[in-house]
């Protein structure tokens, strides 16, 4: 081999070079794509796990009332709103009232208000009214939070204990 050939075959062209920089970049770039879109799948997927977290919760708590109360009012035809006494002494009258205008769920009671879930998109108390009197026999619950453009429906039921004969 020639001194001036050798002299060459020792490193890489500028072409070579800046053909594997752009493999280089387009690799980075394709993994920087994947990174944010993980990034944005988990941000999505704690927002509706901490909704759905939060209308589970608050379901435990009206099913909970709902069964130990002395009784379940049915206010007409109002499925946004369920309003009960409780079996404490002295009676409490709680309300659940649930508001489309801030899509939040409430709790009130002696006067004051209490923000039970936030993020609803729907909130419904279907009541059974017991034969032998006016009050609720038993109340279906539903209720839709969302987070972003997922939306997800639980549900649960209840009978009040004392309206059972």
């Amino acid at each position: 081999m020639s001194e001036k050939t050798k002299k060459f075959a020792d490193g890489f062209t500028i072409a070579e070079a800046l053909i594997a920089l752009a493999v280089v970049g387009i690799l980075l770039a394709a993994v920087a794509v994947a990174f944010n879109a993980s990034a944005i799948n988990y941000r999505e997927n704690d927002n509706i796990f901490k909704a759905v977290n939060s209308a589970r919760q608050a379901l435990l708590r009206i099913t909970t009332q709902v069964r130990t109360a002395n009784k379940v009012f049915v206010d007409g035809e109002t499925v946004a709103q369920c309003s009960m006494e409780t079996p404490q002494v002295p009676c409490q009258f709680i309300r659940y009232q649930y508001n489309s205008g801030d899509k939040t769920l409430y709790l009130e009671t002696n006067g004051n208000s209490y923000v039970l879930c936030k993020n609803v998109a729907d909130m419904r108390f279907e009541k059974t009214k017991a034969t032998n009197n006016s009050f609720a026999k038993s109340v279906q619950i539903s209720i839709t939070v969302a987070a972003g453009d997922v939306q997800r429906t639980l549900s649960a039921a209840a009978v009040i204990r004392r309206n059972l004969n």
